[in-house]
């Protein structure tokens, strides 16, 4: 038999990634198990304009400095700026994933990819990745209002 030597399989993940905190690095690292051993992770970090469109408001922190934080990961082997329009086409024929990893709270996507990869019969797994933890300050909404509260506890007499 020949010596086969395989590529690593690539793991694609997306998010917005604003206050990065332990859910996000959590969801990484559960992406990048669900590729096997050796995976690659590519992380694509959503822009300005579409995490405005996609959660209703502007990120605390711009679009640069996001994507140079979860680069900075340990877990993630690649972080680039999201594509205009999010079409989820434009990201699979350039990334070429073998698996695509989502949130909990990504149902709507999961379908979008789901339909996309069934129409052009392209073998990619999708594996949604669970909540971590209860009660933690896993989310930008939470911490942003564990700030808020704190500083209304320390303003008032």
């Amino acid at each position: 038999m020949a010596n086969q030597t395989t590529k690593p399989r690539v793991v694609l993940a997306s998010g917005v990634f604003d206050l990065l905190h332990l859910g996000h690095v959590r969801f990484l690292e559960d992406a990048k198990k669900a590729g096997g051993p050796d995976a690659k992770l590519i992380v694509i970090v959503a822009k300005d304009s579409t995490a405005e469109k996609l959660k209703g408001k502007k990120p605390i922190m711009n679009e640069d400095q996001r994507r140079a934080l979860v680069e900075s990961l340990r877990v993630v082997d690649e972080a680039v700026l999201g594509y205009e329009g999010l079409d989820i086409g434009e990201v699979i024929a350039k990334i070429k994933p073998d698996v695509i990893a989502l949130g909990y709270d990504q149902a709507d996507m999961e379908n979008e990819v789901k339909t996309y990869l069934l129409q052009r019969k392209l073998a990619v797994s999708v594996v949604r990745i669970g909540k971590f933890g209860e009660n933690t300050l896993d989310s930008s909404t939470k911490i942003k209002q564990q700030i808020i509260d704190n500083l209304a506890k320390r303003s008032t007499p």
